[in-house]
C-alpha cells in the first residue's frame, strides 16, 4: 500500500525497493552524484540481470566492473529518497559541452497556454553540434509565432537550454501510452527538409 508521503512526491518514481541498490553517477566521468544531483541511474542487486549470454560486447557497455547495470536513464534521487526519472541518456541533446534534456522543455513548452502539444528533438548545428529543436501543436485560434515561443521557454530555463528553432505541426506521434515517438518524428523533419530541395 502507498503511504501518504508517498503521494506527494508528484512525478517520482517512488523509493527504491528492498534488495536492490541504486546510485546516480555522472555519466561522463562515472562518479556518484549527490542527492538532487541529475546524473544516470546505476542499479545493482539479486533481481537485477547479470549480463547478455554469449555478448561480452554488451556486457561491457551496460555493466561496470562491479556489477553495477548503466540503465541509460537520467535521474535524480530527492533529499527524501524518491526517484525522478528526467529522461534517456541517448535522447539528450548535445549543444555545444552541455546535455539538454529534451522533457525538461516539452514540459515548458506544454505549460504555455497557446501551445496545446509540444516535442523537442536535437537538430544538427555546425558550431554547436546539435540545438534543441520544438515541434509544436498550437491551440486552436493561437497565433503564437516562432520567436514568442522561444522567447517564453528562454525565460524559464538556463541560456544553453533555449530553443533555437521551431516548426509548427499538426500533432505530435505518440504511442498508445502516451510516449512521444520520436523516430517519426525524426522522419517528419528528414520528410520535410527533403520537400525545400
Amino acid at each position: 500500500m502507498i503511504s501518504q508521503e508517498e503521494c506527494t512526491h508528484i512525478g517520482s518514481a517512488g523509493r527504491v525497493t528492498e534488495n536492490v541498490e541504486v546510485k546516480i553517477v555522472d555519466h561522463v566521468t562515472n562518479k556518484p552524484l549527490l542527492a538532487g544531483q541529475q546524473g544516470e541511474l546505476w542499479v545493482r542487486g539479486p533481481s537485477i540481470m547479470t549480463g547478455y549470454v554469449g555478448d561480452d560486447e554488451a556486457n561491457a557497455t551496460t555493466f561496470d566492473s562491479d556489477g553495477w547495470l548503466k540503465t541509460g536513464d537520467l535521474c535524480y534521487i530527492d533529499h527524501d529518497g524518491f526517484l525522478f526519472v528526467v529522461d534517456r541518456l541517448k535522447e539528450l541533446i548535445k549543444y555545444k559541452a552541455y546535455q539538454v534534456p529534451p522533457v525538461e522543455l516539452e514540459l515548458v513548452l506544454q505549460s504555455l497556454p497557446e501551445i496545446a502539444d509540444a516535442a523537442v528533438m536535437p537538430y544538427p548545428h555546425e558550431e554547436a553540434g546539435q540545438i534543441p529543436m520544438a515541434l509544436v501543436v498550437r491551440q486552436t485560434g493561437s497565433k503564437i509565432t516562432e520567436e514568442e515561443v522561444m522567447y517564453n521557454v528562454a525565460k524559464q530555463v538556463a541560456p544553453y537550454k533555449k530553443i533555437r528553432k521551431v516548426m509548427f505541426v499538426d500533432s505530435i506521434p505518440k504511442s498508445q501510452s502516451g510516449k512521444i515517438l520520436r523516430r517519426e518524428l525524426v522522419n517528419h523533419l528528414r520528410l520535410c527538409e527533403l520537400s525545400r530541395l
